[in-house]
């Protein structure tokens, strides 16, 4: 299996239904109570690519996508509207918004995070998939020049800095990031009736964990 690092078309992403998913194991005491346990320490995001198509032009694209990657072998990489931003949907990217750690003089990479806030709670998720020219990077808090100062792995999403942030910096990051995903089928079935009725072709897409 490889990843192509190609993009499945936004426009077709963008009416899409998908998410985060968890795994929860529950067990049920004899008294009520109940345990509750996860081997998963980061969600795993699933899509349905059918909901996105609006004509048959769109499954002739969706068709030739699915040939390209020959159906689960391949990965790709998925727009998530909902959630494609390291701050809020309705703000542009700063390089302030997402903490990646402080410099302690040695350290020259660092890993592209995600942190969700709830509370006081908050979770983490590793991006692997930085948009091409979106990320921005500072240390504490001075943005520093891509080419210059940094460069980044697209296809891992770690940074590497020329030289090692200092002792007690703060190396914060912003960019617009895809999930690597794949096909969840090897079957695509379309009825040019039904689909022209309103019926459209469940296609399931799934987080690869790379």
């Amino acid at each position: 299996m490889a990843f192509h690092e190609i993009r499945f078309p936004a426009n077709l992403s963008f009416g899409s239904l998908g998410g985060p998913e968890r795994r929860t194991e529950i067990v049920t005491l004899a008294n009520g109570f109940e345990e509750r346990n996860t081997p998963w320490a980061q969600a795993r995001r699933r899509y349905d690519a059918g909901l996105g198509l609006r004509s048959l032009d769109d499954v002739e694209v969706l068709i030739a996508f699915f040939e390209a990657r020959q159906g689960r072998l391949h990965g790709f990489r998925w727009k998530d509207w909902a959630d494609f931003k390291t701050g809020r949907a309705s703000r542009a990217i700063t390089p302030l918004d997402q903490s990646l750690g402080y410099g302690d003089g040695v350290r020259h990479d660092f890993q592209l995070t995600k942190t969700y806030r709830s509370g006081d709670w908050a979770a983490t998720r590793v991006l692997t998939k930085p948009v091409t020219g979106t990320l921005r990077l500072a240390i504490g808090g001075t943005e520093q020049p891509e080419g210059l100062a940094w460069q980044v792995d697209p296809a891992t999403g770690i940074v590497s800095f020329d030289a090692p942030p200092g002792v007690g910096a703060e190396v914060t990051m912003g960019c617009e990031f895809d999930v690597p995903v794949r096909f969840d089928t090897d079957l695509v079935q379309v009825s040019v009736a039904s689909f022209q009725a309103g019926d459209v072709p469940k296609v399931p897409v799934i987080e690869v964990r790379q």
